[in-house]
């Protein structure tokens, strides 16, 4: 039997070959960086080691592995192969000057893992988009990485394929993940916090599809410094991207909206938990052809889930299972009518079905607005504590709508009351029988 103090060095022993392991594998077959004349925590400028190293690794096709400690560099501009790991939250690189830190463009494999990439607030130059600013790289892997105090975005990516993932960027200036033109592009179980105009940003030049997929996700405190009404200060924000999946991510305290997508068909919103929002926490806008957005909760906004702009071409949709919850009348700017305070609001070829909304101040639910509604169903929702339960367009040139079998407790001008873009022009048409075409109320409970 081992005495104590056998067993003690025994396990001692165990843990440091234990820990030591993932080292030693990332070492095996990789360039050694002392050959170059790396010095970790060193202060002087190491780029011209650092680009030696990176050159001859490429030429290899060899991996490389930084060890512990601080290595200053500055417009580093990556070969066409990288394989570049260390120890996560121990190696460090530091901007050493003004300029773009690590740039590729055309690449064919760029793997970054296992480390902190500090950009010191330093200017990055006319050029650089982000702090790492990728284009045209085939296959890009950004994993179990800090990325923080860049002067812009801390990742840009234009045309680039392949994941982010277990890494935290902080602290941009713009935003975290900028995202344009993707291909089969995964970002996923990422923090990204305390960037000064958007979170996540998936963009598109043109409308196109473009498939990324952004799941598990935490995306907090995303300011709009810039300004605007809704182009910053958005969590995750999709916009002209097609076909793309955001999903069970946790989203809050954003200036804007949790999710924004803005022309974004086959768009799908579901899973996710949105705290709040500054403006509408869920939005689905301008130019879309097809939504899904399904089984999120919402906690605080000034509105709700907005599916709307049916004027532009905003259409086609299923808003199904989310919970809407203690929204208010005070965004970032003047509302325009009808206002602040909107649990739900759909226009055109929308299933409404299944979704609770409970304290709206203007309106559980809008459906439509002005002479722009067309075939809405809004069936099986629980509404309370709202201003109106359910305002719904009568302007000439609607089309049809069906609103059954919702319960609607508390609200306090009335159930379902028919309106003229913000006006009230009937009474509660959940107790008074009407004749408006194409609209079809029955069976809804009123407490």
């Amino acid at each position: 039997m081992l005495d104590r103090r056998r067993f003690l060095a025994a396990s001692a022993g165990f843990a440091a070959g234990l820990f030591a392991e993932p080292v030693r594998a990332a070492m095996r077959g990789a360039i050694d960086a002392g050959e170059f004349g790396m010095q970790p925590g060193s202060f002087d400028d190491q780029s011209r080691a650092f680009s030696a190293m990176l050159d001859k690794a490429s030429d290899e096709d060899a991996a490389i592995f930084l060890p512990p400690g601080q290595y200053a560099i500055a417009r580093i501009t990556l070969p066409r192969r990288v394989r570049l790991s260390g120890v996560p939250g121990a190696t460090r690189l530091v901007h050493a000057g003004d300029g773009h830190m690590l740039a590729a463009e055309g690449a064919d494999h760029i793997e970054l893992s296992g480390l902190v990439i500090d950009g010191a607030s330093r200017w990055l130059g006319d050029t650089a988009q982000g702090l790492v600013d990728a284009r045209g790289v085939a296959a890009f892997v950004l994993d179990n990485c800090r990325v923080v105090g860049s002067s812009k975005n801390g990742l840009a990516l234009e045309r680039v394929s392949g994941r982010i993932e277990r890494s935290e960027i902080s602290g941009a200036a713009d935003a975290g993940i900028w995202s344009v033109e993707a291909g089969r592009l995964q970002i996923t179980g990422n923090t990204v916090a305390d960037c000064g105009n958007g979170g996540i940003l998936v963009h598109r030049w043109q409308p196109a599809e473009d498939g990324t997929i952004v799941t598990g996700n935490r995306v907090e405190r995303i300011l709009a410094r810039a300004g605007g009404t809704g182009q910053n200060g958005n969590g995750i924000n999709v916009f002209r991207a097609g076909n793309v999946i955001v999903s069970g991510n946790q989203i809050a305290d954003c200036a804007f909206s949790a999710i924004r997508s803005n022309s974004g068909g086959n768009i799908q919103i579901s899973g996710n938990t949105c705290r709040r929002s500054g403006e509408t926490a869920i939005y689905s806008e301008f130019a879309f052809e097809g939504a899904v957005i399904a089984n999120n909760i919402v906690d605080g906004g000034a509105n709700g889930i907005s599916v709307v702009n049916f004027n532009e071409g905003g259409r086609l949709a299923t808003v199904t299972g989310n919970l809407v919850r203690n929204l208010s009348q005070t965004g970032p700017y003047p509302a325009d009518a009808p206002g602040f305070g909107v649990g739900i609001s759909v226009e055109a070829d929308t299933s409404v079905t299944g979704n609770v909304i409970e304290n709206a101040p203007l309106y559980g639910m809008n459906i439509g607005w002005g002479p722009f509604m067309r075939n809405v169903v809004a069936t099986g929702n629980v509404i309370r504590k709202a201003g109106e339960g359910i305002a719904v367009s009568v302007v000439e040139g609607t089309g049809s709508a069906v609103i059954s079998d919702n319960v609607i407790d508390g609200a306090l001008r009335g159930a379902i009351i028919g309106h003229r873009w913000s006006d009230p022009a009937t009474g509660d048409l959940a107790v008074e029988p009407s004749d408006l075409p194409g609209l079809t109320i029955e069976r809804n409970r009123v407490s």
